[in-house]
């Protein structure tokens, strides 16, 4: 099965590509199918925005389509925030260094929660939504600075350092677009959609 993902960012195609290693499933990007129409993402939640961008694309391939939003929320930073403007967050404070630096200070020990909302479409007739959650705290350190976005001061429930520390093998299996993924590779067995490349041999 060949799915788009909603995403020019080859690291992100092979981030996918990593976790479904096992399965008859290839992640390929908008480049590949030569997808550059800008996507407008004036949703309101993570749920709204991740079905904008699967719409948009869905219109342009018969391909399964597969969008996600994600973001983190902070509490100590007020209700849902940054959530759906985590990126632009980061941008606006000059870069995810710049504003891991200052989270550490101005919010170390705050309660956080990084959420993904998967949607998929051309599987179904309707819209597919998986969503995942991870839970943890912000660090009063910065770990690993150059990790992905806000993951050197995550420290995921459960665990002591921030999840950049322990490298991609935990962060695929714990993660919150993890948990959202094996909801969707659990629908996809549960309909016998899921080969093992073996099987499909």
């Amino acid at each position: 099965m060949i799915i788009v993902l909603a995403t020019s960012n080859e690291h992100k195609v092979k981030e996918f590509n990593e976790m479904v290693d096992d399965y008859d499933i290839k992640f390929i990007s908008l480049k590949d199918i030569d997808f550059h129409d800008e996507i407008i993402e004036n949703g309101k939640t993570f749920e709204e925005n991740s079905l904008i961008k699967a719409l948009a694309i869905s219109k342009k391939t018969d391909l399964v389509v597969l969008a996600d939003d994600t973001g983190i929320e902070i509490e100590e930073l007020g209700e849902h925030f940054p959530g759906i403007y985590s990126h632009r967050y980061a941008e606006s404070n000059g870069g995810p260094l710049k504003t891991n630096e200052l989270l550490i200070k101005k919010v170390p020990g705050s309660k956080a929660k990084f959420t993904c909302v998967l949607t998929v479409m051309n599987l179904e007739e309707n819209p597919l939504v998986f969503k995942g959650e991870m839970n943890g705290t912000i660090s009063n350190k910065i770990v690993n600075p150059d990790a992905f976005g806000y993951d050197p001061i995550f420290i995921p429930e459960g665990y002591s350092y921030p999840i950049a520390y322990y490298g991609d093998k935990l962060k695929n299996a714990i993660s919150h677009r993890s948990i959202a993924f094996k909801k969707f590779l659990d629908y996809l067995r549960q309909r016998n959609l899921l080969l093992s490349k073996s099987l499909s041999k």
